[in-house]
């Protein structure tokens, strides 16, 4: 795809429906799929609140072959939430955003332009910032805090109503076999130092990678309807009082295990070098975060935290990490065709950092079991 300039952006964006007169246009944040543009407008009333800048997308189809389902999901999510938080407007000081579509003037909730791109717009979390990496303990809880009032409020959303709109999205059997496939046609050389640790850290592990999938099977966890993409940098914290007040990028969320939001989420925050380090052999996965963020993650989620959901956190933990770095090796094998990358060995440096995180988090597996049986 190629970058749009100015001039494309501006007409994009006033092909929707802003309150106010479309200002500028231009590339926000490092996403790895979509593309991602804040748009500025004079400012002006949309619905209660006065806005003048919001985020426009366009969708990844190679990644997501309907995302017109997407905006399906988005509107069901997005109404879904809006109703419990007026149910429970008195009841919490707390601010909660949750990011609404803007139409276009043909009352569509995207636009398809000549080329057949896919573009979306909806509100900027105004007030707000987020970080690539936890900063403190304090933000740590706020990271575990996000995710529980996002599962607590879709807690009672039949996932049903959901679209899958990314079939086999954290299903890891999966990912092993697209590796299997990947692996075999691949050119890369098997020989190098840091490709041959993937093949041996890979099959060290292949056995357990349904782990939760057969959980499922067995009737012992039960999907609802999950974030899908809980990283560190997708949680925004208000400018002020720096609590979080919104969880955003939500192209994934879908019917699924809360276990895979918990077990990205506790990967993403608790490798304090962030999964973009150089520093591969100074990754550790740290506990103390662990605790902190399930500490909060469950200040909200407990009401529906059931026995057998605390009895495979941490497989969630250790799991989410292999996978993501499955996924990365598989992507470096295949010639880098899914994730963007800035040279030919990214996705080979993404993959270590993850498997140095699961080798942490299995050299702390004592430590992390003590830290679920002291929260739950």
């Amino acid at each position: 795809m190629h970058e749009p300039d100015q001039s494309a952006l501006l007409a994009i964006a006033r092909q929707f429906q802003f309150a106010g007169e479309v200002t500028a246009a231009a590339p926000l944040g490092a996403g790895n799929v979509n593309d991602t543009y804040l748009v500025q407008t004079t400012l002006a009333q949309t619905g209660a609140v006065a806005r003048n800048k919001f985020v426009m997308q366009r969708i990844n189809q190679q990644v997501f072959k309907r995302p017109e389902l997407i905006m399906l999901n988005l509107r069901t999510f997005s109404e879904h939430v809006q109703q419990r938080l007026d149910q429970e407007r008195g009841d919490s000081t707390r601010r909660w955003e949750v990011p609404s579509v803007t139409p276009t003037h043909a009352g569509e909730d995207f636009f398809v332009d000549d080329a057949g791109e896919f573009w979306r717009v909806i509100d900027f979390v105004d007030a707000s910032h987020t970080f690539a990496a936890i900063q403190s303990r304090a933000h740590a809880r706020e990271a575990g805090y996000a995710l529980g009032r996002f599962h607590s409020l879709l807690s009672d959303l039949d996932p049903a109503r959901l679209h899958d709109t990314l079939e086999g999205f954290h299903i890891t059997p999966q990912y092993l076999a697209n590796y299997d496939t990947v692996r075999q046609k691949s050119q890369a050389d098997v020989d190098h130092a840091d490709v041959a640790h993937g093949l041996r850290f890979v099959e060290a592990r292949r056995e357990w990678a349904a782990v939760l999938e057969e959980a499922v099977a067995a009737d012992k966890l039960t999907r609802r309807a999950i974030h899908g993409d809980p990283k560190v940098d997708n949680i925004m914290l208000d400018n002020t009082t720096k609590q979080a007040v919104s969880i955003v990028d939500l192209d994934t969320v879908k019917p699924g295990l809360v276990h895979y939001d918990i077990g990205d989420c506790l990967r993403s925050c608790c490798n304090r070098l962030g999964e973009e380090t150089q520093q591969i052999d100074a990754v550790t996965f740290d506990t103390a975060l662990c605790k902190v963020i399930l500490e909060g993650y469950l200040s909200e989620a407990r009401h529906f935290f059931s026995p057998a959901d605390y009895a495979y956190v941490y497989d969630c933990v250790r799991l989410i990490a292999f996978e993501l770095g499955l996924r990365f090796f598989s992507d470096y094998l295949a010639g880098n065709v899914y994730f963007k990358v800035k040279d030919e060995q990214h996705n080979l440096r993404r993959a270590l950092v993850q498997f140095k995180l699961c080798e942490s988090i299995e050299a702390q597996e004592a430590e992390i079991q003590s830290i679920i049986r002291a929260v739950s």
